[in-house]
């Protein structure tokens, strides 16, 4: 059985972060990558833009409309996720609304963080 581990965390906190504190949480998270890598329990990961990147998609009466960044009313929780392939963010709108839950709950859209 494969588990997702979504990882929360405040992106106000992350900003006021020193540079030696943040190289030091990215060495921790390279050892643990590293350690679940070499134990075979690692099978994909990535982390994500910021909350301000993200676009939610709803589907509404056959209407997609979409929001600027991440969007959740408080009986919302995240139940799961797809990782698809899409040419630009429209492409990733559209396929985003085909989700069934769009129907009735919301899709959020986000970019996949790039490591440079």
């Amino acid at each position: 059985m494969q588990y997702l581990l979504l990882i929360y965390r405040s992106e106000a906190e992350l900003n006021k972060m020193e540079p030696a504190d943040r190289q030091k949480v990215s060495a921790e998270y390279g050892a643990y990558t590293q350690s679940i890598v070499q134990s075979g329990h690692f099978k994909a990961g990535d982390g994500l833009q910021p909350s301000t990147t993200a676009t939610t998609v709803r589907v509404r009466d056959g209407k997609t409309l979409t929001t600027d960044g991440p969007f959740a009313e408080t009986r919302e929780q995240l139940g799961g996720y797809y990782l698809v392939e899409a040419k630009d963010l429209d492409a990733a709108i559209a396929l985003a609304a085909r989700i069934p839950n769009a129907r009735d709950g919301s899709i959020e859209v986000r970019p996949v963080m790039i490591y440079k």
